[in-house]
């Protein structure tokens, strides 16, 4: 049975799934208003009004000077929302041939709106799948994340081949810019050399060398 109702907005979803995600980034721990303000890309005024509803509802928990949790109910939500949006993306991309760049914001808006009925439909379709088209792992029913060893490829050392495995979704121009190169879940890549000094790596895919700025490959998860 959902934990969503009527009287939760998509607003309120929309927080409830950022926590969650700063969180899991994190490693887990409260999570500042900073940097809630930063990830929806609002000002710090909004973040706390939004943390007294979410705290009027039960859905979060306030530790003053430290930032808010999910209660279980709130992370219960985050999850189911974090589904609809995986299962979305991956549809959009295997179903409907759209690119991995362009699903993330379609799913953001869909996430919300699709009944569970349309969720299981989906995820039938696609045959259960546990990762969307970033890599990032699809929350089964009963709340359940699949889950990897990773590091980030910035800390990978030179002379080592690893499988990407995550690739942040967050930045359309990004997506497409590393897709030209070969940078998907699933590829293998070496780490020619590193150039902290310069702020540059170089990879190879599949033969082909590209020397990247490392600010461009922070968000780039692999598999350890």
């Amino acid at each position: 049975m959902s934990a969503r109702t009527s009287t939760i907005s998509p607003a309120m979803e929309d927080y409830l799934k950022a926590i969650h995600q700063i969180a899991e980034a994190a490693g887990g721990g409260p999570v500042q208003t900073q940097a809630l303000s930063d990830r929806l890309q609002v000002s710090t005024a909004s973040v706390t009004g939004m943390m007294k509803k979410l705290d009027q509802y039960k859905l979060v928990e306030h530790e003053p000077y430290h930032g808010v949790v999910l209660t279980p109910h709130g992370e219960q939500i985050a999850l189911e929302v974090l589904r609809h949006h995986r299962l979305l993306e991956l549809y959009l991309v295997e179903q409907l041939g759209m690119s991995w760049e362009e699903v993330h914001a379609e799913a953001d808006r869909l996430e919300h709106v699709i009944s569970e009925g349309l969720e299981d439909r989906i995820a039938a379709a696609l045959g259960q799948p546990d990762r969307d088209p970033h890599g990032d792992p699809i929350p089964a029913r009963d709340g359940t994340v699949p889950s990897d060893p990773w590091q980030r490829l910035t800390a990978v050392a030179a002379g080592s081949a690893v499988e990407i495995l995550r690739v942040s979704d967050r930045d359309p121009r990004l997506l497409q810019y590393l897709a030209e190169r070969g940078l998907r879940p699933g590829a293998t890549v070496s780490v020619e050399s590193v150039d902290e000094l310069a702020g540059v790596i170089t990879l190879s895919v599949d033969g082909t060398t590209s020397t990247l700025a490392l600010t461009t490959v922070t968000e780039i998860s692999v598999r350890i």
